[in-house]
C-alpha cells in the first residue's frame, strides 16, 4: 500500500526522528521538510529541500501530497496547534503516524497528525483525538480519551475510562487511576500518581500528586495571548 508522499512541517530533532519512521515504517515517502520563513536557517535535511512555509503550496501541491507537523511541546503544545491549524487551511491532510511495533485494538479511533511510537498499549475503545503524540512504552486503557494536542512522553499509564484533557503534558512513569479525568493545560510530573480530578493549568507531582504553586502556563513559558 502506498500513501501520499509527504512534507514534514519542521526541521527539528521531532522532524528527523519523524522522517526516520515514516521512511522506514509507513506507506509515506517524505519528499520535503517546511519551516516558517523566520525560523529558515538550511536549504535542506537528508539530502530534501526546506522550504518557506508559505512557499509550500506551490512547490508541493495539497492535492498530491500530505503533511504531518513535527512539533513537540513546546509552549505546552501551542506551536503544535498553531502549525497544525496553519498547514490545514491551506488545504492539506494532516497524516497520523501509528508504528507497526504498537498494540491498538481494532475499534481504536486516532485523529489527524497523531504520533504513536512503538510499544504503546491502545485498548479496547480508545480515542486519541487530533495532535496527540504519545512517545514509547505507554499505556491507555479501555475507553480512555486523550484530547487534542495532548503530549504523552514515556511509560505514562493511563487506566481505564479516564480523560486526559487538551493541551496536557504527562511525565515519564506518571499514573492515573481509573475513572479520572484530568484538566486541560495540566502538567503531570515524572512519577507523578493520579487518583483523582485536577484543576486547569495545573503542575502536579508526587505520590499522590498534588499541585505545584507554579502554573503550566508559566512552567512552559506560555506567551499571555495564548492563556487562558
Amino acid at each position: 500500500m502506498s500513501g501520499k508522499p509527504l512534507v514534514l512541517i519542521g526541521d527539528g530533532e521531532f522532524a528527523e526522528i519523524a522522517y526516520e519512521y515514516f521512511t522506514h515504517d509507513s506507506p509515506h515517502e517524505v519528499v520535503a521538510f517546511a519551516v516558517e520563513r523566520p525560523f529558515l536557517t538550511r536549504s535542506d535535511l537528508f539530502g530534501l529541500p526546506v522550504v518557506p512555509l508559505d512557499e509550500l503550496v506551490a512547490r508541493f501541491p495539497v492535492a498530491t501530497h500530505g503533511a504531518f507537523v513535527a512539533v513537540t511541546n513546546t509552549h505546552l503544545n501551542r506551536v503544535r496547534a498553531r502549525l497544525m491549524q496553519a498547514t490545514s487551511s491551506l488545504g492539506y491532510d494532516l497524516v497520523s503516524y501509528v508504528s507497526t511495533r504498537a498494540f491498538v485494538w481494532h475499534n481504536v479511533v486516532v485523529g489527524s497528525n497523531c504520533f504513536v511510537f512503538e510499544n504503546n498499549v491502545l485498548q479496547y475503545h480508545v480515542v486519541l483525538e487530533d495532535g496527540v503524540i504519545l512517545w514509547s512504552g505507554n499505556h491507555v486503557g479501555h475507553r480512555s480519551r486523550i484530547r487534542k494536542h495532548t503530549f504523552m512522553t514515556s511509560h505514562v499509564v493511563v487506566s481505564g475510562y479516564c480523560d486526559i484533557g487538551e493541551n496536557c503534558f504527562l511525565g515519564v512513569n506518571a499514573s492515573i487511576a481509573d475513572h479520572t479525568t484530568i484538566a486541560h493545560d495540566c502538567v503531570i510530573g515524572m512519577g507523578a500518581v493520579i487518583t483523582r480530578g485536577t484543576e486547569p493549568g495545573k503542575v502536579y507531582v508526587g505520590n499522590p500528586g498534588k499541585p505545584m504553586e507554579k502554573s503550566a502556563y508559566d512552567t512552559f513559558k506560555v506567551p499571555e495571548s495564548d492563556r487562558p
